[in-house]
Formats: C-alpha cells, sequence, structure tokens
C-alpha cells in the first residue's frame, strides 16, 4: 500500500506538469485553430452548464468518509448498501441534470440573444446539449472513481488520469483541423468521458470486487450523508460563482471576445493556484496530529501555518513577480496579441489569490477545529456580493471590470475577514505569521525592479528577449532570497539536495 502512495504521489506530480506543459503547447494552437470569437462561446457555455454540477450537492466529497466509517467495522453488507445508495442518488441526480439541461437549451436564445449573432446562438445550442450529456453521465462515474480511491488503487487511478490529459489534445486535434470548431472540444471531452466511466465500472467489478446492492436504501445514513455534503455544498457554490459569474455576465453584456479574454487571463490564473497546494498538502497529517493531541496548542499551529506560508509565498511570488515583468510578452506569444488584455485581467485575478494561497493550511486548521462554517457562510455572502458589483462593472469595463469585480469581494472574504477569524477566532498569531511574510518583501521587490531597469535596455520583443529578461529576474530573485530574505531553516531545504548530489558525484 505504501508502494501504491508513493507511485500515486510521483504520478500526481507527472500528471500535472503534462498538463501544464500541454496547457501552455496546445493552447495557443488551439486558440488559433478555434479564433477568439469561437473560444469565447465555447467559454461562456462552458461557464452556464457547469453550474449544473451543482446538483451533486457535494455528496461526491462524502463517499469516502463513510465508506471508511463501514471498512473498520468491516460491514460489507454495508459498504454494498452504500455503493447501491451513492449510484441510485447520482443516477437520479444524472436524470435531473438531463431535464434542467433540457431548459437551458431550449432558452439558449432568450439568455444570449443580446450578445450572439443567430449562428453563434445555434452553435452554443449544439454545445449546450454535449455538455448536459457529458455532466450527466460524470455524475454515476463519479461513485465509480470514490470506490478506486476509497482502495487506495492510486496507480490505475493516476495512470487513467494521465491517459485522459494526453488523450484530450490528441483527439481534439483531428476534428479542429477538420473545421469542427468549438464542437470538437466537447466531443472529445464527451468521448473521454465514457470511455473513463466504462474502464471504472470494469476494474471496480473485475478487479477490486466491487459489491453493489439496490435493496437496502438507510435513509437515516442519507440524511446523515446530506448533513455532512451541506458546507461542502456551499463551497462548490462560492467556487462556482467567483470563477463562472465573471465568463456568464460578460456573455450577456460583451459578447464572445470579452469571454475569451477572460477565459485566457482566468487559465493563467488556475494554473498559478495549483502551485500552492503541492506544499501545504504534505503538513495536513501533522495539523490534525497537533489539534488531536492539545486543540489549543496554537503556538505551534502558528509556527507550522508560518513556516509553510514562507515556503509557498517564495515560490508564488516568484512566479507573480516574473509575470508582472514578462508576462505581456509571454500573452501575445502564448495566446496571442488580440488576447494582450489578458495580461492586465490575470494580475488582477493573481494579486488577491496570493494571499489565501499561502494561508491554505489554515483551511486544514479550522477543519481539524471543526470551526470551518464561519468560512463556509462568508465565503457565499462573499460570492453573492461579487455577483452584484461585477454586473455594472463588466457593462463598464467588460473583461477587466469583471476581473476587479473579483479582486474587490476576494480582498473583503479571503483577505480581511478571513485574517480576522484567524486571529480572533482560531487564536492563530496572524501579526506573527504577516511579520514573517514582509521580511521577504525586499527580495521580491529588489528582483523586480532590477527586471524591469534590465527591459529598458533589452526591448523584450522576441523570444531570445524575453528569456534574457526572465533568467535575469529569476538569477536576482535567487541571489537576494538566499542572502537577505529565507532563514536558515529554508536555506537548509535549498543546501540539502545540492549535498546529497554532491555527495553522489
Amino acid at each position: 500500500m505504501k508502494n501504491q502512495l508513493k507511485i500515486g504521489v510521483i504520478l500526481s506530480y507527472v500528471t500535472m506538469a503534462i498538463q501544464n506543459i500541454i496547457a501552455i503547447v496546445y493552447t495557443p494552437v488551439m486558440l488559433r485553430l478555434l479564433g477568439q470569437s469561437e473560444y469565447g462561446l465555447y467559454q461562456l457555455v462552458y461557464s452556464v452548464v457547469s453550474y449544473l454540477g451543482l446538483l451533486s450537492f457535494g455528496f461526491g466529497s462524502a463517499y469516502i468518509r463513510f465508506y471508511s466509517r463501514l471498512k473498520i467495522k468491516n460491514d460489507t453488507d454495508g459498504i454494498s448498501n452504500l455503493n447501491g445508495m451513492f449510484i441510485t442518488v447520482f443516477s437520479v441526480i444524472a436524470v435531473i441534470t438531463l431535464l434542467a439541461g433540457s431548459i437551458l437549451v431550449g432558452n439558449v436564445e432568450n439568455l444570449f440573444s443580446q450578445s450572439l449573432t443567430i449562428q453563434e446562438v445555434q452553435t452554443a445550442r449544439i454545445l449546450m446539449i454535449l455538455m448536459v450529456i457529458n455532466l450527466a453521465v460524470s455524475f454515476p462515474s463519479s461513485v465509480f472513481d470514490s470506490y478506486v480511491t476509497a482502495h487506495e488503487c492510486y496507480f490505475f487511478q493516476r495512470i487513467l488520469s494521465l491517459l485522459t490529459v494526453v488523450l484530450n489534445p490528441l483527439i481534439t486535434l483531428p476534428l479542429l483541423l477538420m473545421g469542427y470548431k468549438s464542437i470538437a472540444l466537447v466531443v472529445a471531452s464527451t468521448i473521454l468521458t465514457f470511455g473513463k466511466l466504462i474502464i471504472n465500472y470494469w476494474y471496480c467489478l473485475k478487479k477490486i470486487n466491487m459489491k453493489i446492492s439496490f435493496r437496502h436504501m438507510s435513509f437515516g445514513l442519507l440524511k446523515e450523508i446530506g448533513i455532512f455534503s451541506s458546507y461542502l455544498f456551499l463551497n462548490m457554490i462560492v467556487d462556482q460563482i467567483n470563477w463562472s459569474v465573471d465568463k456568464f455576465v460578460l456573455g450577456m453584456f460583451s459578447g464572445t471576445t470579452a469571454v475569451a479574454i477572460y477565459a485566457v487571463g482566468g487559465q493563467i490564473n488556475t494554473m498559478y493556484m495549483n502551485l500552492s497546494t503541492s506544499v501545504s498538502s504534505v503538513f495536513i497529517p501533522r495539523v490534525n496530529a497537533i489539534v488531536a493531541k492539545d486543540e489549543n496548542n496554537n503556538k505551534d499551529l502558528t509556527e507550522l501555518f508560518t513556516r509553510v506560508g514562507r515556503i509557498q509565498f517564495i515560490i508564488l511570488a516568484l512566479i507573480f513577480g516574473g509575470f508582472c515583468v514578462v508576462g505581456r510578452y509571454f500573452i501575445e506569444i502564448w495566446a496571442g496579441k488580440n488576447y494582450r488584455t489578458a495580461y492586465i485581467v490575470a494580475l488582477i485575478l493573481i494579486a488577491p489569490v496570493t494571499v489565501p494561497l499561502i494561508q491554505n493550511l489554515g483551511i486544514e486548521i479550522q477543519r481539524a477545529k471543526n470551526m470551518h462554517k464561519f468560512r463556509s457562510i462568508v465565503y457565499f455572502l462573499i460570492a453573492i456580493f461579487n455577483v452584484i458589483i461585477s454586473i455594472p462593472l463588466a457593462k463598464s469595463y467588460g473583461e477587466v471590470g469583471a476581473a476587479l469585480g473579483t479582486m474587490i469581494t476576494m480582498t473583503i472574504g479571503n483577505i480581511i475577514l478571513m485574517n480576522w477569524y484567524y486571529q480572533a477566532k482560531i487564536k492563530l498569531n496572524i501579526i506573527y505569521f504577516w511579520k514573517n511574510i514582509f521580511e521577504l518583501i525586499p527580495a521580491v521587490g529588489i528582483s523586480i525592479v532590477i527586471a524591469y531597469i534590465c527591459k529598458k535596455y533589452i526591448i523584450v520583443n522576441n523570444i531570445g528577449s524575453f528569456l534574457i529578461v526572465g533568467i535575469i529576474y529569476v538569477t536576482v530573485y535567487a541571489v537576494c532570497m538566499f542572502s537577505f530574505g529565507m532563514n536558515k531553516y529554508e536555506k537548509e531545504l535549498v543546501k540539502k539536495p545540492i549535498k546529497r548530489l554532491l555527495r553522489k558525484r
């Protein structure tokens, strides 16, 4: 089982790396084959249909918890009934998704007639039909995926995920070259969703002996699962609003071009966000161990919270500063000159999200202390506020205005209110945390200033100058951070692998 875990972790990083490489290489090709308007149309329809994903009500995240509880008791009949219950629930959700989706399909013209052409409305209808089918199939498929996770069959799961990542562009590109435009993206995704369902079903029944029983549906257990999932559902709503509402609003009032530009900026933000979880996730067991031993041991929790936050800031600040310096040219060569404004959108989204990213270990501290309800409620209220202010801002300033709405609400909720909560209720020493973070700011600031000075003498207008300025920035950042930014612990994290490599040689 330990080997499965190690292989799973390694393959997770491999999948993440390949996914980012494919995104960097494949996205510009896809954008040019689609065109800005067509890509914006695809993103718009996706943002609408993705709201139907909320129909899962957070149940998917609850499966492993309740499975584990029955597994400890060796209750095989209970597990069979649990499997049957989840398949039944998600099959019902799939049917509801198809019904709700048919209503959306019938109202495409009413939703977007102000901003889309007649041809775009027809294409949107086809895209929506395929996306709804895709989503409906994914619901029952998620039960088998959860069962594989519960059995810790990480090798199979990660290989399947890796294959999905690799096959997606391989299926899509020929269809794009044949002229199927945005429909090709959804067709490829739908093929892979059906394929994943079939493979997961076969693996669960034939390889890990999954038993399914529909005879005994425990409504008491279903109610318990529903209560547990309620706050997870609230978090789903928040994420859906924060990262999809801007594209929906832009589609209604500004058209597909604005949606496309915002989507490119949003994709940069997504890749940036993915960088932080690899560090904090390693420390989750330690957080729970500290809280289990002494829930009021806030000193050790603050030390761990700060230590992880500093490491995450060092990584994220490197990316953020580099994007500030050469991000505009990167967007132009990656997505195209028509997407220049995506640079501003990305910066507006990345800046406020940096704070919750360096504090995401705090989420685990809240859960360990069973004090995560406040976060869910606050984020929900802030997400509603995001909708309210994003509409007028999007009308006035397009994609930049929509991003500003998200930035304002994230600053209020994710930064101001959550830092107050950490200090006042969770009892973490936030003043100590920020004092430690601010010690790193001079190294970041000097690196960015020097890189901007270099840009005055080295005009970034080709790949060569882009790489030169980028290398100068990374070098100065590394020297400054190691010289007067990092503490002794962080320097040792850098020195140890270097020393090991030298010893081997």
